[in-house]
């Protein structure tokens, strides 16, 4: 691993420093979400955080946040354990009960669409997911973190190194914070995994994610709707409290570039043909926002490295057509804090016997989605008749058995 000088003992990585259990770096929901779990397990835990940036005006105004995420049962169930899930604006928190998808075409003859659809009940469930704004929930993190005993540093790590017994990250101040176990929990583009030499697999998929938010001139009833489109990519529109909905529309580049210059009044028009005869007339929430984020594959080859871990988009980032990069990160939390709380009393956290298994834990799962993600965004990239065809009817067919839709929703629900 690149960083100052190896060394094997662990008080030369700590130096006169206090040492953790467990180092954190990262300050997203995922990274904040491990921090409180793992203290909440009796671990002693430190939060590395980039200097406080200037005050947001929009983080205390009373608009709605364009970036959204659909968490499941497994995410609500963690938010819940470390107090987070109730300490959230229950009244900005909107239930997912139904999901419509729709196949491309024009309902004649062999263009015929194809259409799946989900709800709750035939799930024996409260919600298939709820919508969530990241800034609500991080609000109430934050919140949970003033009573919680997790040390937070705020600073850059410009080196990382691991020893037999311990790890060591050093700050730009000069600082060290030594740990027996480093969480990369710093995003897609990881600086920790970068540390770590772990490889990875990247593709870039030509599309920008598009959110914004709109009222609806008719009811949602809980459903979100999307559509899979050759041309225009993947539509998604997902259900807010009250009469109003969050778009995220995956769209290859060309056409996000159109899109992104048009005024929302226009946007919301664009989408008529897709959302009209479900939702009525769209309006934008004032104030207009809208905001685009481009979209990759991202496979890094290990999860893990020496007294390193890896959580959340530093392990693994899929497109966001199933709405589930969150809940993959969330689910390694849940993961890590269970193999770390229940390691034999001779094993550190960073012992590489407790690192295995967490990454054993975390393979299959991550592996099927995104295995799934990325076939799906293939096989709708394409407008070949064929395959047009072929995923309409399978479509079609994948909604007419209940059993396959029962087991597919209990896999969407992280149960």
């Amino acid at each position: 691993m690149n960083g100052f000088e190896p060394s094997s003992s662990s008080s030369s990585v700590a130096g006169n420093n206090a040492r953790s259990d467990i180092c954190i770096v990262g300050n997203g929901a995922v990274g904040k979400t491990a921090a409180l779990a793992l203290a909440q397990a009796g671990l002693r835990v430190s939060l590395l955080a980039p200097p406080a940036p200037a005050p947001d005006p929009a983080a205390v105004r009373p608009d709605w946040d364009v970036r959204v995420y659909a968490l499941n049962h497994t995410a609500r169930h963690l938010l819940s354990s470390v107090r987070v899930w109730e300490a959230m604006d229950a009244e900005r928190i909107a239930p997912v009960d139904n999901m419509s998808v729709f196949g491309d075409g024009d309902g004649e003859g062999q263009r015929s669409k194809g259409q799946l659809s989900f709800d709750a009940y035939s799930a024996r469930t409260d919600a298939l997911a709820w919508i969530v704004e990241d800034r609500n929930l991080d609000a109430a993190l934050n919140a949970a973190l003033k009573f919680a005993n997790v040390r937070q540093v705020r600073g850059k790590a410009v080196a990382l190194r691991a020893g037999l017994d311990a790890a060591g990250l050093q700050l730009d101040s000069g600082e060290i914070l030594s740990a027996s176990l480093i969480v990369g929990a710093d995003g897609g583009q990881s600086w920790v995994r970068g540390q770590c030499d772990i490889g990875l697999d990247y593709r870039a998929y030509g599309q920008r994610a598009i959110v914004t938010n709109f009222h609806c001139e008719l009811p949602h009833h809980g459903i979100a709707h999307q559509w899979f489109s050759a041309q225009d990519g993947v539509i998604a529109l997902l259900p807010l409290a009250g009469e109003r909905v969050s778009l995220v529309w995956s769209a290859p580049d060309a056409l996000a570039d159109r899109l992104m210059q048009l005024p929302l009044a226009e946007l919301a028009q664009r989408l008529q043909q897709y959302a009209g005869a479900v939702l009525g007339q769209l309006t934008p929430l004032q104030p207009q926002v809208a905001k685009a984020f481009p979209l990759a594959l991202i496979k890094p080859h290990a999860m893990i490295a020496q007294r390193v871990a890896l959580i959340g988009d530093a392990a693994h980032v899929v497109h966001p057509l199933a709405g589930h990069g969150m809940n993959l990160g969330f689910a390694d939390v849940a993961a890590l804090v269970k193999i770390l709380s229940g390691r034999e009393p001779q094993y550190d956290c960073g012992d590489s016997r407790v690192l295995r298994r967490y990454a054993r834990a975390r393979k299959e799962e991550v592996l099927l989605m995104q295995l799934a993600t990325d076939s799906l965004s293939r096989l709708f990239a394409s407008d070949a008749e064929p395959l047009r065809l072929a995923r309409n009817l399978g479509m079609n067919l994948v909604n007419s058995l209940p059993v396959l839709k029962r087991r597919l929703i209990g896999h969407a629900l992280g149960k």
